[in-house]
């Protein structure tokens, strides 16, 4: 698991991120069931919720789908993927993710299914200083056999911190300032979407590119072996 302090913007430490991972980081995963299986669309079911904030689900949702299909994957639309489940008296997440996944090919037609539990969303205000943290476990199956074809974790955490006037006074109102703002409306979906986007494009880490990035696929697997 990796966690990360956001400290600059998403698509900064995006670029940081991916261009730093061939020579940095953990050894890459083995992609052998994902290429033979090669799916081309991917269905992301409700997520589990194993957190105390009710919303969480309905939020996390707003940010999976783009970065899958950025990767080169056809997504189904999340509001049309619960309306049918709901139809097929899977309207509770823990019941989906306790189905198995080749339930779902003939309801959707999908090759691989995503599930994500949310493990962690939450911001805990500790003397002057809040620290929002979430986190998530992605796992893709495939709609044929039920294998898992792949797997990640994400944990990010975000502590907002005044400037710097030189005044320690005004810095210590400063910082309770900001700490009362990120505690009353924490900054969650900015770190839900770093936390996709590392989850699904690190080299090695993430998804080999799909059939919609033609000039990537089948063409990466250096970077997305087959051990």
């Amino acid at each position: 698991m990796r966690t990360i302090r956001m400290l600059a913007s998403g698509s900064l430490l995006s670029v940081a991120l991916l261009a730093s991972a061939c020579v940095s980081g953990p050894a890459p995963k083995n992609y052998a069931a994902f290429r033979s299986e090669n799916p081309r669309s991917v269905l992301v079911v409700p997520a589990l919720n194993a957190t105390v904030n009710v919303d969480a689900a309905d939020y996390f949702v707003s940010t999976i789908s783009m970065p899958i299909a950025e990767r080169g994957y056809y997504v189904f639309p999340a509001h049309m993927v619960k309306r049918l489940l709901e139809e097929q008296g899977l309207s509770d997440a823990g019941l989906v993710h306790q189905a198995d996944a080749s339930r779902f090919a003939p309801l959707f037609g999908c090759d691989s299914v995503m599930f994500v539990e949310i493990k962690k969303w939450e911001s805990q205000y500790i003397v002057l200083s809040t620290s929002t943290n979430v986190e998530f476990e992605y796992t893709l199956k495939s709609c044929r056999t039920g294998q898992t074809l792949w797997s990640d974790t994400q944990a990010m955490s975000y502590s907002p911190r005044a400037s710097n006037s030189g005044n320690p006074l005004a810095d210590l109102i400063a910082q309770a300032i900001v700490s009362a703002l990120e505690k009353a409306k924490p900054n969650y979906i900015p770190l839900t979407q770093q936390a996709n986007l590392l989850a699904t494009h690190t080299v090695g880490q993430g998804l080999p590119a799909g059939p919609y990035l033609s000039e990537q696929h089948g063409q990466d697997q250096s970077q997305f072996p087959i051990q």
